[in-house]
């Protein structure tokens, strides 16, 4: 019989965006990620604006949003 080790700590997977779940790669997370490579936004949710300015990091930007302000995204601003 083969015995089953079990790891004393819960397994940690970051590869998705903490904002909206997309799937985020690892030289993502650790170009633009946390210092725990976590990314907390992703180009799925973000402005490439704001990630290079360190929102998928968690940092607040100065850049508006694009799920708050209308027409970012280069999309035209719903009405």
């Amino acid at each position: 019989m083969v015995g089953v080790t079990v790891a004393p700590w819960p397994s940690v997977n970051h590869s998705t965006c903490e904002h909206c779940g997309a799937h985020v790669t690892d030289r993502f997370r650790r170009v633009f990620g946390d210092d725990r490579d976590r990314a907390h936004r992703c180009g799925e949710c973000d402005s490439y604006a704001r990630l290079s300015r360190g929102s998928a990091a968690g940092v607040d930007v100065p850049v508006p949003d694009p799920e708050t302000s209308a027409g970012r995204h280069g999309g035209e601003a719903d009405t």
